[in-house]
């Protein structure tokens, strides 16, 4: 389902009447969730007259816009009664957050002979862990998705800055070559870490089908209130309509909360477009929780609210590292959660149960959290 509200911009006049839309069919103070029946149009050229000019949002305003082919409208509420929603949770539910933050993840450079080359940081690859990869000075390698990769087959692409008065550069050359992804190679001359550096070069990576350049207020407005470990390349798009005095009015209602990390991967933005779902191919995805938070899970259970599907999934992976727990005596098989395995795990084996066994093991081997790709 995703909700619309209206073309402000063309009716502001109308808006005031309260009068319909004529391509949205109700009016502009209102709330209209939809149900999408049919795929998403791949051009904007493709969008057929019926669609009109419809904006269409998550609850996350303002992150998936883009134009889809039909609308089966579902539900209405007034926009107060929107932003009320949460009024609906019985109090004293823990809402569940993924507080990962979105990086600055692409770095136009160019080869000296001056072809552009974009480099999309996706994970760390050396060193792997992300606090470390983020902390290292002087050189590392990621992996990565290059854009206009037919100009670059051999040498280093580069790009030429000042800091403190001096002048540094970055270099980077392609180490592994996997297809759609590399390992690419990074060094710079600035005394600065990794991730100053990409804060100071990189740029936030919107997502592609808004056609358009991130611009500065990106940096902002494309993260949740409570981020706060760097590694996503997109952000938890559930968590943005989230505000700290939402949070805080919540808080003194009775609401409790906690967070998980699950940095959010480029395999966010890539389509489905096997009519197979099993044949999609899939990025792994970091994430971590801590034991603290699976304590706070099992004396909740039964009131937890996972906000977004990133952190839905992060709670589904730990029945899957459960599972192997009691199976195995290990969750260690890999270490990556596959993307069919919680299939696997027998009905029987409940939620509750899983907690207790993660719980135990991380009691028994001193962990404070576990670590996993999903």
């Amino acid at each position: 389902l995703g909700g619309s509200f209206g073309d402000a911009s063309r009716a502001s006049d109308e808006a005031a009447e309260g009068v319909a839309d004529p391509c949205l069919g109700h009016a502009p103070d209102q709330v209209v969730f939809y149900e999408l029946t049919r795929k998403f149009v791949e051009t904007e050229e493709d969008v057929p007259q019926e669609a009109c000019d419809v904006l269409y949002y998550t609850l996350a305003v303002g992150h998936h816009t883009g134009v889809l082919d039909c609308f089966e409208p579902r539900l209405s509420v007034p926009v107060d009664v929107f932003y009320s929603l949460v009024d609906v949770l019985p109090e004293g539910e823990l809402l569940v957050f993924n507080n990962t933050k979105v990086i600055r993840a692409r770095i136009i450079m160019h080869k000296p002979s001056g072809a552009r080359i974009e480099v999309f940081c996706l994970e760390p690859h050396d060193p792997a862990d992300y606090e470390r990869a983020f902390a290292v000075t002087g050189g590392c390698t990621w992996s990565c998705i290059v854009g206009n990769r037919k100009k670059w087959k051999e040498g280093y692409v580069e790009i030429n800055f000042e800091r403190g008065g001096c002048a540094e550069h970055l270099r980077a050359w392609i180490v592994e070559d996997h297809g759609r992804e590399c390992v690419v190679r990074f060094e710079w001359t600035a005394p600065m870490t990794f991730g100053q550096l990409l804060e100071y070069l990189g740029r936030i990576p919107i997502p592609p089908y808004l056609n358009r350049e991130s611009e500065e207020i990106d940096n902002t407005r494309y993260q949740t209130v409570y981020s706060k470990f760097e590694g996503s390349v997109a952000a938890p798009t559930a968590g943005l309509h989230f505000t700290p005095e939402l949070i805080e009015s919540m808080r003194g209602r009775g609401f409790g909360f906690e967070e998980v990390t699950l940095h959010v991967g480029a395999g966010t933005f890539l389509p489905v477009k096997d009519d197979d779902a099993a044949r999609h191919p899939m990025h792994t995805e970091h994430f971590e929780v801590r034991r603290g938070t699976v304590a706070r899970l099992l004396e909740k259970w039964g009131h937890i609210t996972a906000v977004g599907t990133t952190s839905v999934r992060t709670l589904e992976s730990l029945a899957a590292l459960a599972w192997r727990i009691r199976t195995a005596g290990t969750p260690d098989a890999g270490r990556v959660v596959g993307q069919w395995e919680l299939y696997d795990i027998p009905a029987e084996f409940s939620g509750r149960e899983a907690l207790q066994e993660l719980s135990g093991y991380m009691e028994r081997e001193g962990l404070d959290r576990p670590r996993r790709r999903s």
